[in-house]
C-alpha cells in the first residue's frame, strides 16, 4: 500500500528561504522605501497557495555608480541584520553585478529585483507558486502593463526578447527580464561559471530545464526612466545575441545559401540579357561579386569577428567581477562609522 504523496509544501514547518539580490547603481533615493517593502518578508510568510517562506538575507551589491549609493547602503546594512551589502571593485554592469550577488547568496531560492522600485516585491509568493505548480527551476515576472519606456524602445525590447526566445535560446523562454525567482542551486552554479561577455538570461538558458512566468504589475519608477542611447541598445542586443551561443553561424550558413542561389540566379538574368540585349562587357561580373559576393563575406566576417573577440577576452581570464572590502572600511574609516 502506497502513501499518497503531499499536495502542498506547507506541510514542511521550516519556511523555504528567499535571497534576494540588487544591484545597485544609482539607488540612493530608491534603496530605502525598497527595504521597507521586504522587511515585512523577513518573517515567516505564507504564499497564496499556502507555502511558507521568508526572505533571509538581501543582498546589496554596489556596481560603483554616481551618487552616495554608498553610504545608504551602510545604513540599511547597520539597521537591518539581514541586509548584506557586496562591494565591487569597479562598475562592471547589471549583468555583473547580479552574478556577484548569487554568487555570494544561500537561500533555497534566489530572486533578483531592480533597485528603481518598479519591482514589486509583493508578487514573491505568487512567483514561488508558480515555480511549485509547474516544477520550474526559474520563474520570470511577466508584467501585465507597458514598462515605462518610449514606444520605439519598448517595441525594439520586445523584438530582440522575441528572437532571443525563438531562435536563440535552448529552452522556451517566451518572457524575460530582470524580475526573477531562480532555484538556489542553480543560481549559484550559473553565476560560478558564467563568463565574461555572457547575459545571465542567456547563461540560464543553457542549464535550466524547466521555466515559467508569473503575471505581475510593474510599477512606476522612483526615479526618471533610464535612458540608453541607441548605440548602448543595439550593442546590448549584439551582445546579446553573440553570447548565445553558435547558433548565429547557422545563420551565417544560411545567408550564404541564400546568397549563392540569389548570385545563381541572376547570373542566369545576366547572360541571357547578354546575348539578347547590348550589355556593357564587364558590368554582369562586376555586379554579381560586389553587390552579392562581397555584401555576404562582409556580413559573415563582422559576425564571426563577434565571436572572435568574444573567445578574446574569455582566454585572457578577463575577471566578470572583483569582490572587495568596504571602501570606506580601506580608505576612510572614520567617515564609515559616521555614517552608521
Amino acid at each position: 500500500m502506497t502513501q499518497d504523496a503531499p499536495s502542498s509544501f506547507a506541510v514542511d514547518s521550516s519556511p523555504l528561504e528567499i535571497s534576494v539580490v540588487i544591484p545597485v547603481y544609482q539607488g540612493e533615493q530608491t534603496l530605502p522605501a525598497l527595504l521597507d517593502e521586504l522587511e515585512p518578508l523577513t518573517r515567516a510568510t505564507l504564499t497564496p497557495d499556502g507555502r511558507t517562506f521568508r526572505i533571509a538575507e538581501v543582498l546589496l551589491v554596489w556596481d560603483r555608480g554616481p551618487g552616495r549609493s554608498d553610504q545608504v547602503i551602510r545604513r540599511l546594512a547597520a539597521t537591518h541584520d539581514w541586509v548584506r551589502p557586496i562591494w565591487l571593485s569597479r562598475n562592471f554592469g547589471q549583468h555583473a553585478a547580479t552574478l556577484a550577488g548569487m554568487t555570494s547568496s544561500g537561500g533555497h531560492w534566489i530572486a533578483t529585483i531592480d533597485e528603481d522600485g518598479q519591482h514589486d516585491p509583493a508578487h514573491l509568493g505568487a512567483m514561488l507558486d508558480a515555480a511549485y505548480r509547474d516544477g520550474a527551476q526559474l520563474v520570470y515576472g511577466a508584467p501585465t502593463n507597458p514598462p515605462p519606456h518610449g514606444a520605439l524602445r519598448n517595441a525594439g525590447s520586445k523584438f530582440a526578447k522575441k528572437l532571443f526566445a525563438t531562435a536563440l535560446a535552448d529552452q522556451d523562454f517566451a518572457e524575460f527580464n530582470s524580475y526573477r525567482l531562480i532555484l538556489g542551486e542553480v543560481g549559484r552554479s550559473v553565476a560560478a561559471y558564467t563568463g565574461t561577455g555572457v547575459y545571465l538570461d542567456v547563461a540560464l538558458s543553457w542549464v535550466v530545464a524547466d521555466v515559467t512566468t508569473c503575471p505581475v504589475t510593474s510599477r512606476d519608477e522612483g526615479r526618471p526612466a533610464s535612458n540608453y542611447s541607441l548605440g548602448r541598445l543595439v550593442s546590448h542586443f549584439g551582445r546579446l545575441m553573440v553570447s548565445s551561443g553558435t547558433k548565429p553561424l547557422l545563420f551565417v550558413s544560411w545567408l550564404g545559401i541564400a546568397f549563392v542561389t540569389l548570385g545563381s540566379l541572376v547570373t542566369l538574368w545576366i547572360l541571357f540579357r547578354r546575348f539578347t540585349d547590348d550589355v556593357p562587357l564587364g558590368w554582369a561580373s562586376t555586379f554579381v561579386a560586389i553587390t552579392i559576393v562581397g555584401g555576404a563575406v562582409l556580413l559573415s566576417l563582422g559576425i564571426v569577428a563577434q565571436y572572435v573577440g568574444a573567445a578574446t577576452n574569455m582566454s585572457l581570464g578577463k575577471p566578470l567581477y572583483v569582490v572587495v572590502r568596504d571602501p570606506a572600511l580601506t580608505f576612510d574609516p572614520a567617515a564609515s562609522d559616521e555614517d552608521r
